[in-house]
């Protein structure tokens, strides 16, 4: 394979067990530095719970700013959540079970339950026929063109920025995720149930340190802070203009993976906050790979790097994306509706 830069979806699928071979190699789990992983962000994130705790004394300026930090350590206590979910993390599946649920009580996300709808998202992600399990609600423009008054006003809504990464990613943790999806196993019911009864403890331990009044502060301010920044990387991970989508007899699962997750490059600081989920394209590619090896195995193959990077600055142009163009393939805004409806009248005429 040359270093000259093709379309992904150019790429013969005979590449497929190129990519295979490559991804393998950073497939394996490494003790030492999911522990150093470890240490150096729950251990963060419980000396500021403590501090936060001190500072209440002397002022509560001194708090916000604490808290705000705190939600951004909790961002990368989710990536080892979500790492333990895909079994990646560490070699023994009963230590990703255990540090999930641990982890899961943190950011108050119920460990199997999640890893249950999150499976379904990874198997149906770009697959235009599979829509509506762990992902953003999107329609097409036909679909849009073609719903009531009352669905596109509640469209309208759900993807507006600040539903979508304020109210809704409070919703999501500190409502949704309290009660189990009608489809959950039994399995996934208990997850629920157990969580529930954990963060409840842990509430009240937090409490009794720091009282009821902070406490209700200090954690919707770290919820808000790290649902909002998670939503906002899951969003841009998904919701590019030249993402793909394809009906279910066209999916693939290679151009999904390559074309379908935005390779989204961070300033270093920000990448390690959020555990270089930015390396989204790898990580659909193979799920396997723990998040300290995503962005090695990007810069192990030229293929990976064909994917053209969505910086912070042009990521925030996402936000303006609301529906999916069927025929141009590729996300457009609500001002792309005018020149169709002109384009439906003028064809209506003829």
């Amino acid at each position: 394979m040359t270093n000259e830069a093709k379309p992904i979806s150019a790429t013969p699928h005979a590449d497929n067990v190129a990519w295979k071979e490559i991804v393998l190699k950073y497939q394996k789990p490494s003790l030492v530095r999911a522990m150093w992983q470890i240490i150096n962000t729950v251990i963060p994130y419980g000396a500021l719970w403590y501090l936060m705790h001190l500072c209440q004394s002397i002022s509560w300026w001194l708090v916000v700013p604490l808290a705000v930090l705190a939600g951004a350590f909790l961002v990368r206590v989710f990536i080892i959540f979500h790492d333990c979910g895909h079994g990646s993390y560490f070699k023994s599946r009963a230590a990703n079970d255990a540090v999930g649920f641990l982890t899961g009580v943190l950011t108050f996300t119920p460990y199997y339950h999640w890893r249950w709808e999150h499976a379904i998202h990874h198997n149906s992600a770009g697959d235009l026929d599979k829509r509506g399990t762990g992902d953003v609600w999107t329609m097409t423009v036909q679909e849009y063109l073609e719903s009531s008054r009352w669905k596109k006003f509640a469209y309208r809504l759900a993807r507006n920025p600040f539903i979508l990464f304020v109210i809704a990613p409070m919703y999501l943790f500190l409502i949704q995720q309290r009660f189990p999806a009608a489809k959950a196993s039994q399995r996934e019911r208990h997850s629920v149930y157990a969580m529930n009864a954990a963060i409840l403890a842990v509430a009240l331990g937090l409490i009794w340190l720091v009282g009821f009044k902070a406490y209700l502060i200090i954690q919707l301010i770290i919820l808000m802070v790290a649902g909002g920044a998670g939503v906002w990387m899951f969003y841009v991970q998904h919701q590019f203009e030249d993402v793909y989508w394809e009906r279910g007899e066209d999916w693939s699962y290679v151009s999904a993976a390559l074309e379908g997750s935005s390779f989204y490059k961070l300033p270093r600081i920000l990448q390690w906050f959020s555990g270089n989920i930015g390396f989204h394209h790898i990580h659909h590619l193979s799920p396997r790979i723990p998040n300290y090896n995503l962005e090695k195995c990007h810069q192990a193959d030229p293929l990976f790097q064909q994917v053209k990077p969505i910086t912070l600055f042009s990521s925030f142009k996402s936000a303006t994306y609301r529906l999916w163009d069927e025929k141009n393939k590729k996300l457009v805004g609500y001002r792309a509706l005018r020149e169709l409806r002109k384009q439906h009248k003028r064809a209506a005429r003829s």
